[in-house]
């Protein structure tokens, strides 16, 4: 008994232990939890640190000619560790204030007392991470490094995270083409078709979490540098970009139009110089934004454009002339239950081949493709397709529309099927599809594929170059070819394309015209060139100069609602702007006058300019400049000789003399500079330069003299 009693009594003991050992243990657990668990999770988030991935600066996006076209600008989150080793209490509470000041300053957005207060509070706290601005840009941080405190450099408790923002400086120009890259979503434009190559290889800093679930940056250097991404050089020319956008958002709005597009290519490389897309901004008739690529993306019935290709196929394999004849009657036919319409009535029943394509009659080019293919509408098919109308041009930039040349046994073939292609309709094709096909023809038959990257360069060095690509070496026969300009620049000078009007060069090109289903509704409505329940789709496609093709263009406009809707009267216009512009920019349809430096023996009889401009025209001229007087503004005269000598005619000197110079050709601001120093009272009549003077040249003068400019 005395055993088991000793047994228990220590076995209570130990239990009544047990138990004060786990009260003791919840107690503390409590403790830890609620009292004191801010201060441990604090202590905890001190020591949780993690390599953090550091953004590369991402490539920039050139023009042809290196303007900016997509860069990406850094900007700072700046924060501050007041309590960091090199700022005592000494210099804290001697330059808190100024630092303070400088802040308010120069961000605006709190009060001298507020950033003193944050900086007081943070010292107070031991607080090592206080965000005090984020998005600040480059320049500003380098102001910031020169304040007070600050500009102790890496003991002066200044603390910055770069993130890097892209900008477009000429914003809506090309905006859909150059894109942006949207990580998981659908990549767009040279952004996202380039993304691997633009965007570089990240780095990495050592990072610290601290209270509120902020991390800052243990070191001031990256534990490894990231490696910045490469540069693309388009073949953009921001220029001409700037002459189409405007001329075709000048188009939608004068014809109230839902979008359009404009492109701009070279004839020889296929390389884009130019790639408008606009589409009606939601709410505001007047205005209109790059939302949709609509060039690249969007596969409609290309309409009257098409029947290029059927008079190919035609001319190619049957050697069809141009002056073969076709019965048109007045300009309607019948297929099963289909009557075909042409816009206008014809001027005679009887019209040629060439005549059919000027005034773009639907009756002529469907009775020429039913007359040869009917019995094997496959052939034409294939005809077609062997002009590489059935694919993708597999574009560098995503989004490419899908075309659709039908076959013989799909299941929506019909008998009225093969003449309604023959002019466009129940096919589809892309804007730059179309363009492919008509640059073809201005390239003498060799079909290119559009591109609009150059080339790729990294630190300056270029790593890869983009040369032209052949889809196609020769789609028909050079006398087709031939026969195809003859056409479209037949268009331009006696048909539906007359309305350009352009006189300086010759342009070879066609309009069209194509009745597009509003939503919710079938066919096309009931009579072609009546208001329906549809929409017109207005286009104008064609290269210049036509007798050495160096650009082709094509302008489609969806939907214009003011009344009128054919191609020649809406498309053509912003056609006809574009080819001016850049023909009359563009040095490349200057001929040159010569090659040799040693033709020019002559200079010319007067020049009146400033002395270093003079040398600038000596050296384009190969002459030499023989330099006896030292006079900034010179009058020379020279004739039958091989250089140009300053003589003592000048018009400082002669003005120093008490004479009136020569004013001629000088510009109003020289003018007035060089006579208003002499002392003369100057009025000035018109703008440009001096074409007359009140006081003839010669004549005594002295200050205070009124004088006359009349300018040009």
């Amino acid at each position: 008994m005395e055993n088991r009693k000793q047994i228990l009594t220590r076995s209570y003991v130990v239990y009544v232990g047990m138990c004060l050992f786990a009260i003791g243990i919840l107690y503390r657990i409590c403790i830890i939890q609620f009292s004191e668990g801010k201060e441990w999770r604090a202590k905890a988030d001190a020591f949780t640190t993690s390599l953090v991935t550091i953004e590369a600066v991402r490539g920039n996006i050139f023009d042809v000619n290196g303007a900016l076209l997509a860069t990406s600008l850094p900007y700072y989150e700046i924060a501050v560790d007041i309590c960091a080793p090199g700022i005592d209490d000494k210099l804290f509470k001697a330059k808190r204030d100024s630092l303070a000041t400088c802040l308010s300053n120069l961000f605006g957005d709190k009060t001298e007392r507020q950033y003193s207060r944050i900086l007081s509070k943070a010292r107070t706290a031991k607080d090592r991470y206080v965000v005090l601005q984020r998005n600040v840009s480059y320049k500003d941080l380098q102001v910031l490094k020169t304040f007070p405190i600050f500009k102790k450099g890496k003991r002066g408790g200044l603390v910055t995270l770069q993130t890097n923002r892209r900008e477009r400086p000429f914003q809506l120009l090309a905006a859909r083409t150059i894109g942006m890259s949207r990580p998981g979503i659908k990549p767009v434009g040279l952004e996202g078709a380039y993304d691997s190559i633009l965007k570089g290889e990240g780095g990495k800093r050592l990072m610290q979490k601290i209270a509120g679930d902020v991390w800052r940056p243990i070191n001031d250097e990256n534990e490894v540098e990231p490696r910045d991404g490469s540069d693309l050089y388009t073949t953009i020319d921001i220029n001409i970009q700037d002459v189409a956008e405007h001329a075709l958002e000048k188009a939608l709005i004068k014809n109230q139009a839902s979008h359009g597009c404009a492109v701009l290519m070279e004839v020889k490389t296929g390389a884009i110089k130019a790639i408008a897309n606009l589409s009606k901004t939601k709410g505001d008739s007047l205005s209109y934004n790059e939302n949709l690529n609509y060039a690249i993306g969007f596969a409609t019935e290309p309409g009257s454009t098409f029947k290029l290709a059927s008079l190919l196929a035609v001319m190619d394999e049957y050697n069809v002339s141009l002056e073969e004849k076709v019965n048109v009657g007045n300009g309607e036919v019948t297929y099963y239950n289909k009557t075909i319409k042409d816009a206008h009535p014809p001027k005679k029943p009887i019209l040629s081949v060439q005549e059919i394509f000027e005034t773009s009659s639907n009756v002529g080019v469907s009775k020429i493709i039913t007359k040869y293919y009917s019995k094997n509408p496959q052939r034409y098919v294939d005809k077609i397709k062997s002009f590489h109308l059935n694919k993708k041009l597999g574009l560098s930039i995503p989004g490419e529309g899908n075309p659709l040349i039908k076959d013989v046994k799909d299941k929506d073939w019909s008998g009225v099927t093969l003449p309604q292609m023959s002019y466009g309709y129940e096919t589809l094709l892309t804007p730059l599809q179309t363009m492919a096909l008509y640059n073809a023809v201005a390239n003498d038959g060799k079909m290119v594929k559009p591109h609009f990257v150059r080339e790729i360069k990294r630190n300056g060095v270029t790593t890869k170059r983009f040369e032209t690509e052949v889809l196609v070496e020769q789609i028909v026969k050079k006398e087709t070819i031939k026969k195809a300009k003859q056409m479209l620049e037949g268009v331009v000078q006696n048909g539906s394309g007359k309305g350009l009007n352009i006189t300086a060069f010759k342009v070879g090109g066609k309009t069209g015209t194509a009745q597009i289903a509003k939503i919710g509704k079938k066919g096309y409505g009931t009579t072609y060139g009546a208001p329906g329940d549809r929409d017109y789709q207005a286009s104008f496609v064609g290269y210049f100069p036509a007798e050495n093709p160096l650009y082709t263009c094509i302008v489609i406009i969806n939907s214009p609602s003011n009344g009128i809707y054919y191609g020649g009267l809406v498309a053509g216009p912003v056609f006809k702007e574009i080819a001016e512009k850049v023909y009359s920019s563009s040095v490349d349809f200057i001929q040159p006058i010569n090659h040799k430096k040693d033709l020019l023996t002559k200079t010319p009889g007067v020049i009146t300019t400033k002395s270093n401009e003079l040398n600038g025209i000596a050296k384009a001229f190969f002459l030499p400049v023989n330099k006896t007087d030292s006079d900034k503004y010179v009058t020379q005269y020279r004739q039958d000789t091989t250089k140009i000598t300053l003589l003592e005619n000048s018009i400082e000197s002669q003005l120093k003399k008490g004479l009136m110079p020569n004013l001629t050709g000088l510009s109003a601001k020289d003018a007035l500079f060089l006579l208003e120093n002499h002392g003369l009272s100057v009025r000035i009549v018109g703008f440009g330069s001096v074409k007359k003077q009140s006081i003839d040249a010669g004549q005594k003068i002295g200050r205070g003299n009124k004088i006359t400019l009349t300018l040009s």
